[in-house]
């Protein structure tokens, strides 16, 4: 399935900015599935789902994506993991999202096939996000744009390297790190092609009316 990140289309026919969501760093896992089930059929733009469990042992992150994935597919949503291409591969995932100490694109590429969305951590760097487009990545991530909880921060970035990437690449682009409904939309302003967001949904009363919320910003 290839959903989220298609980079072969020109800036004319760029899509409206959509959500991807990140998984919370700890979930018990029978929640987190009825948490995600109301987020995605709430009816807003998620266009992709990351599994992130970093130190979790591989049985509990495979065992988690087989009641996860499930639930994206059914809404063709893309299914990503974070970090492991090997464990991608296992799993059946859409495609993997890879930090800058997760190996290559190519090696990623490699296990995962040509259909695979590949992602890559670029934080503020307008070199690192050259790099990964050149090395054939489906998307590249920026941020973080604003303090965060989720996890430690130790590079920010500002809404001008979006509107720098839109203008240079066809490439999309993620903006992550703190974002809400209430600070979003100087992101799609700019050009964020996807807002990768955890907290703002997870810890809400209700996720998918966190989700809605987040469409109605970003109209």
């Amino acid at each position: 399935m290839s959903v989220a990140f298609e980079g072969d289309f020109g800036r004319e026919e760029r899509l409206p900015c959509q959500l991807y969501l990140i998984s919370p760093p700890t979930f018990g896992l029978a929640f987190h599935a009825r948490a995600l089930e109301a987020a995605l059929a709430a009816g807003g733009p998620v266009a992709a789902y990351q599994l992130r469990m970093k130190g979790a042992p591989d049985a509990e992150v495979l065992r988690a994506a087989q009641t996860l994935l499930p639930l994206c597919q059914a809404h063709d949503v893309a299914f990503l993991l974070n970090d492991r291409a090997d464990l991608a591969a296992a799993c059946g995932a859409d495609g993997v999202h890879l930090g800058q100490e997760d190996g290559s694109v190519a090696d990623a590429r490699r296990l995962l096939g040509h259909d695979a969305q590949i992602g890559v951590t670029c934080h503020g760097s307008r070199h690192l996000a050259m790099e990964a487009g050149e090395a054939g990545a489906n998307y590249v991530a920026f941020g973080a744009f604003f303090a965060t909880g989720t996890k430690a921060v130790a590079h920010r970035a500002t809404p001008d390297i979006l509107a720098w990437w839109t203008a240079l690449s066809p490439i999309p682009c993620v903006a992550i790190g703190g974002i809400t409904p209430e600070n979003c939309r100087p992101l799609v302003a700019a050009g964020a092609d996807f807002l990768a967001v955890s907290a703002a949904v997870w810890t809400a009363p209700d996720p998918a009316a966190a989700v809605l919320a987040f469409a109605q910003a970003m109209r």
